[in-house]
């Protein structure tokens, strides 16, 4: 199985979890995740995905000058980015526990619990 199929369904709750650490500009956003071992991501997919998440209320953004270049737009989580990070947590907590039961289960060839 390709590691990107499985990247997909959680790039949105790792967004999200780093921009509540700070305000970010998208290549900033990209180098975080690289520096976290997302190294398959590029700007094709996470700059639509940030489009998104401010559409649905989830991102702020503002418009900053840069050092360097043209204007960054930073972005920052809202209340309701808060609230889908939590939930997106223990969404991942909860499937992560029952992935890591099932490989346990198959690994050590243990009967399942029932």
């Amino acid at each position: 199985m390709k590691q990107t199929q499985l990247i997909k369904g959680v790039l949105e709750g790792c967004v999200l979890a780093i921009i509540a650490q700070k305000e970010v500009y998208g290549y900033d956003l990209m180098q975080a995740l690289k520096h976290r071992g997302f190294t398959t991501i590029v700007g094709g997919t996470l700059y639509p995905l940030l489009v998104k998440l401010e559409r649905n209320g989830d991102l702020a953004s503002r418009t900053k000058p840069s050092p360097a270049g043209p204007n960054r737009k930073y972005y920052r989580l809202t209340p309701q980015g808060t609230q889908t990070l939590t939930e997106f947590s223990q969404q991942w907590t909860q499937l992560k526990g029952n992935v890591d039961q099932i490989l346990t289960e198959a690994l050590t060839h243990d009967e399942p619990q029932p």
